[in-house]
């Protein structure tokens, strides 16, 4: 992958250029709303004893009001994430002998976004997920600035996120932009719509640095899929016929058979039942690898997946509960103590209860119940 950044460890641009479960962190609270480390730190031992290839922290599902100044668990919620990557990479540890990628989340202006990049960087994470929704009517010149600067201090993740959770729409022109930023490494690409999902391949294409940009899907409608397709762009196609190729062989930038590929995912989806998650990636990616067909198994565990997060996130209500439906999940495997949120108001939404319980009477080998329960204590030690 290109853009070296200096000091990144070649390990971690190799795990992210090859794909890897990256499951975004939820924050553990007691019942009074504060922050419960010990059950903090069990959800990063718990993602990294499954197998994940990095965390990503203080984004969406940790909420982000965790920035607000009578909150102040910003910097806490970085460090207890650090500190427990690093104890599980030790000797003895669940992670011991790989790279663990560590994505921080960074919102708002310029100033606040290279404040937050800066904290993390000092911190040791590795990546900073840039969230542009501060910038709602800001045209692309602005936004291309503004991932400049903060790319001075980390690599960038970039986030398409979509509009219904605090995102804005972003076109093929600004990923085109964004994807030739030296220091720009990944895309986490979440609107939940199959056209601006196709801006930003398309974009990133036309960037002349598909081969150095990472793509991630973040969209929890369509995991499985975005995972198994091939996406021929119209501008590597071209290039392709020009320089004399034929059928579906590699073009300049391209996966090795001539389109563009997802390769791994960073999502809140993967915040639950995060094992599963990682053996249903490592099948995608060895059925990719045969370039054979894709087994029927897995097209029908793409649709249950999908129906699976229509009870998590709960796009019934406009996603009002998609955080607290994750929350739920963890509390009943005994991960999490209760689903509060930062915010008394921010709860289940009426009817979600009775659909995760549909969704996991109906799919239980969707779950990890099992695996949990068998580490549970140690996790909480």
């Amino acid at each position: 992958m290109g853009g070296a950044f200096p000091g990144l460890d070649p390990a971690i641009t190799e795990a992210l250029a090859g794909g890897v479960v990256i499951p975004a962190h939820p924050l553990a609270l007691t019942a009074e709303r504060r922050l419960d480390e010990r059950r903090q730190r069990a959800l990063t031992r718990y993602y990294l004893a499954s197998g994940a290839g990095g965390v990503a922290v203080a984004v969406h599902t940790t909420q982000f009001a965790i920035r607000d100044p009578g909150v102040g668990l910003l910097r806490p919620v970085l460090e207890l994430a650090a500190e427990t990557v690093a104890e599980q990479q030790r000797d003895g540890g669940s992670a011991a002998g790989r790279p663990v990628i560590r994505v921080a989340g960074v919102i708002g202006r310029t100033e606040q976004a290279v404040a937050e990049a800066s904290l993390a960087r000092d911190l040791g994470y590795h990546l900073a997920l840039v969230q542009l929704g501060a910038f709602a009517d800001a045209p692309d010149d602005e936004l291309v600035a503004h991932c400049e600067r903060v790319a001075e201090v980390l690599p960038l993740f970039g986030f398409y996120l979509q509009p219904a959770v605090g995102g804005r729409r972003l076109g093929r022109d600004f990923w085109r932009r964004f994807a030739a930023i030296p220091n720009a490494m990944a895309i986490k690409i979440a609107p939940f719509d199959r056209y601006a999902t196709l801006d930003v391949i398309e974009g990133v294409a036309a960037s002349g640095r598909a081969g150095g940009i990472a793509l991630y899907t973040g969209n929890d409608d369509d995991i499985v899929l975005d995972l198994l397709k091939r996406f021929p762009v119209p501008d590597l196609e071209d290039a392709r016929r020009a320089a004399g190729g034929s059928g579906t062989g590699r073009g300049p930038d391209s996966g090795a058979d001539g389109g563009l590929r997802i390769v791994g995912g960073l999502l809140g989806h993967w915040a639950v039942w995060t094992s599963r998650a990682v053996a249903m990636l490592e099948r995608v990616h060895a059925v990719v690898a045969a370039d054979g067909p894709v087994p029927p198994a897995l097209l029908d565990l793409a649709v249950r997946t999908t129906a699976a997060n229509a009870a998590l996130f709960d796009p019934a209500h406009g996603f009002a509960g998609s955080i607290a439906g994750i929350h739920e999940v963890l509390r009943r495997q005994g991960l999490l103590a209760g689903r509060w949120c930062l915010d008394p108001a921010e709860d289940l939404s009426p009817g979600q209860a009775d659909a995760i319980d549909r969704v996991i009477r109906a799919w239980p080998d969707l779950t990890d119940d099992d695996f949990v329960a068998q580490h549970l204590d140690d996790w909480l030690r």
